[in-house]
């Protein structure tokens, strides 16, 4: 009898040194942003409520507010199983982001080593990728680069990406067969590839304080008889850090072959913008920033001018003033803020007084 339950024991201390040891291989993060604020607009809203100003809770200002769980399995010889699933939310509501998609920020599984990661899911294009680094206000939801074009903060369903770092050298590239499957008919249709097909590229490279980068994002048409057209972006960036401050410069280059119907004309734009940091202490910065856009063949021309202060209580939670003003020319209407849409022809000015907290 005693013989019986040492060797029970035994195997009982074996099973759990063998789950430990299973464990010891296996992390999963959970992770998040909650970024709120006060938000003020005017001459938001369709005519002729023109001059009408809005007031109101907003989430998501300088970054979107997210949860997500983030795991990795070491499989020996370098080789690494990961996951990643990361939820959107609007803090102010409580709803979903991203279409009401439960992981509509990122939702991935693939293998990781010293060649880089291959991923398979729902993922981030080559211009979210890499242009956060030269963007002023880091490609935030609001008053930065991203509202002047939001494919900056594109994403692909069904998407197969490689991502590699090579000392200073950054690279990406990804294949979407479909992507956007909360349009009906639209996503890996069989007998046509091409429609709702995505696939972009991009290279970063850093050197000390000097850093650039180019990327490239390409979408079909959503139907059979658009399947054909297209629409392309290229984007050249780049930043120097000089310690106390930073500077910033970019370009994007876009064409749309008119994907909308057969019978939308083609059309084309270029958007510039500038910027620079400046640190005035450990925990206080202010940005400033300029964006246009320039329309091929048209006066629809707009600017976006922003200023922020970020003051930081620690390396989790600050606070922020974001103040911005749009020149709209034409019939124009860029806004510095989603939650805010501004008149088409008027001009805006925008302020947001928020609190982010990483955990």
């Amino acid at each position: 009898m005693k013989k019986a339950l040492f060797a029970l024991a035994a195997a009982g201390t074996c099973a759990v040194s063998g789950v430990a040891s299973a464990q010891s291989n296996t992390s999963v993060t959970l992770y998040g942003i909650a970024d709120a604020g006060i938000e003020f607009a005017n001459h938001s809203g369709t005519a002729p409520a023109a001059t009408g100003s809005k007031a109101m809770v907003s989430s998501g200002n300088m970054s979107g507010s997210r949860w997500g769980l983030r795991g990795a399995e070491d499989l020996g010889g370098g080789l690494k199983a990961i996951f990643t699933l990361e939820s959107g939310f609007d803090i102010d509501t409580g709803t979903s982001g991203q279409g009401s998609r439960l992981f509509g920020r990122q939702a991935f599984v693939g293998m990781q080593g010293n060649f880089g990661a291959v991923t398979l899911g729902r993922q981030q294009n080559a211009l979210y990728d890499l242009f956060g680094a030269y963007d002023p206000m880091g490609v935030g939801p609001k008053y930065s680069l991203n509202s002047v074009d939001s494919a900056f903060n594109g994403r692909a369903d069904n998407a197969i990406k490689y991502t590699g770092k090579f000392g200073g050298l950054t690279g990406t590239a990804f294949y979407s067969t479909g992507r956007d499957s909360t349009v009906s008919g639209s996503t890996e249709v069989p007998g046509n590839y091409r429609i709702g097909r995505n696939f972009g590229a991009g290279l970063a490279y850093t050197a000390g304080a000097f850093s650039v980068g180019t990327a490239y994002d390409q979408y079909q048409g959503n139907a059979a008889n658009v399947a054909d057209r297209a629409v392309k972006r290229l984007a050249v960036g780049g930043s120097y850090d000089l310690g106390v401050a930073k500077l910033f410069a970019g370009y994007r280059w876009m064409r749309d072959d008119g994907i909308a119907s057969p019978t939308t004309a083609s059309a084309r734009n270029n958007v510039y913008w500038l910027g620079g940091l400046y640190r005035v202490t450990p925990a206080l910065s202010l940005t400033g920033a300029a964006y246009y856009q320039d329309a091929h063949n048209s006066g629809n021309d707009p600017w976006m001018f922003v200023l922020s202060a970020d003051y930081s209580f620690s390396k989790r939670t600050d606070v922020y003033l974001n103040v911005a003003y749009t020149k709209n020319k034409d019939a124009s209407a860029l806004s510095m803020s989603s939650s805010a849409p501004v008149t088409p022809g008027a001009n805006q000015t925008g302020a947001v007084v928020g609190i982010r907290h990483r955990f």
